[in-house]
């Protein structure tokens, strides 16, 4: 593969008090006629985050349609899952009806943080989404004991697929968490069946975390892109048979970071897409969204 990058698309600078900084995990629903609605993650003062959306014409995708004024899905009340931040993740459509997947999180004490999965729901007609539980909907159990994140989801005749972030170990600082990517299955995409099942590992020392999948099936193949952290992130590939044996690719994805500018430490977080008979990328770089997020068109398959 060989991705062009296009630039920078957006990048809050203080727009609402909800969206002051970052565009981070952005991900991609498909209107038609060229348009495109990007959902993403901001930050406000206290560094919460929310997520908001813009539209884009991709034939001119600098220019930015319709804002957000207020949050589609914000932090919850104090104590809940979600009272530090909620954080875009994956958007499914089944009949008209939005199944918004988000990340909720917690500061925590002996560790940074803690995470879990969410949702929010529109149906037809629906100005905003509605968030399904004040509960997770994927919290810690037996087989995910520390903290989990952004899933990647397919539907196949009936059977939800997800792919998704775990915690193997869990200490004071982030490098202490050996994150990996895991597997499970759902017939309603609300009840998920976790067995533990490691889809994807780290591969190396240097490595501690494997991150936001984005999982595709083309002609019988599963296709995953997602972030790999190191030093710093950068953006892997992998293809699987089954989705369940996975083997990395990480040399082919065709993308890397560049040599001044926004994406010029890190590149993370992609989104693929298909429109016009072109395949595109959004994706983050520097400082985790804070840069915004940038546009890449695949110019070798």
């Amino acid at each position: 593969m060989k991705w062009k990058k296009r630039g920078v698309i957006f990048c809050p600078d203080r727009h609402f008090d909800w969206m002051q900084t970052h565009a981070s995990s952005p991900f991609v629903e498909v209107l038609g006629g060229g348009m495109i609605r990007v959902y993403f993650t901001s930050r406000d003062r206290q560094n919460r985050s929310s997520i908001g959306s813009l539209d884009l014409d991709i034939s001119d995708p600098f220019k930015i349609f319709n804002l957000s004024p207020q949050p589609l899905v914000a932090p919850g009340a104090p104590g809940l899952f979600d009272d530090s931040g909620a954080a875009m993740a994956w958007l499914t459509i089944v009949s008209g009806k939005k199944y918004l997947y988000y990340l909720g999180w917690n500061l925590g004490v002996t560790v940074p943080w803690r995470n879990s999965l969410g949702l929010a729901v529109a149906g037809t007609g629906d100005k905003g989404f509605t968030k399904f539980s004040s509960a997770p909907l994927l919290d810690r159990n037996e087989v995910d004991p520390y903290s989990i994140s952004y899933p990647s989801i397919l539907i196949e005749k009936n059977l939800w697929r997800m792919w998704y972030g775990s915690n193997l170990s869990w200490g004071p600082d982030p490098s202490d968490m050996s994150h990996v990517l895991k597997y499970a299955e759902s017939s309603d995409g609300i009840h998920w069946e976790r067995r533990g099942k490691i889809a994807l590992g780290l591969d190396s020392k240097e490595e501690y975390a494997l991150a936001k999948p984005f999982v595709l099936k083309e002609n019988g193949i599963y296709k995953m892109w997602y972030s790999y952290r190191g030093k710093s992130y950068r953006i892997g590939y992998a293809e699987s048979a089954d989705g369940l044996q996975w083997e990395r690719m990480d040399a082919n994805v065709g993308i890397d970071i560049s040599p001044t500018g926004w994406d010029s430490e890190m590149v993370e977080y992609a989104c693929i897409f298909d429109l016009n008979e072109e395949r595109y990328m959004l994706y983050n770089g520097n400082g985790y969204g804070k840069t915004g997020f940038g546009l890449a068109v695949l110019e070798e398959s």
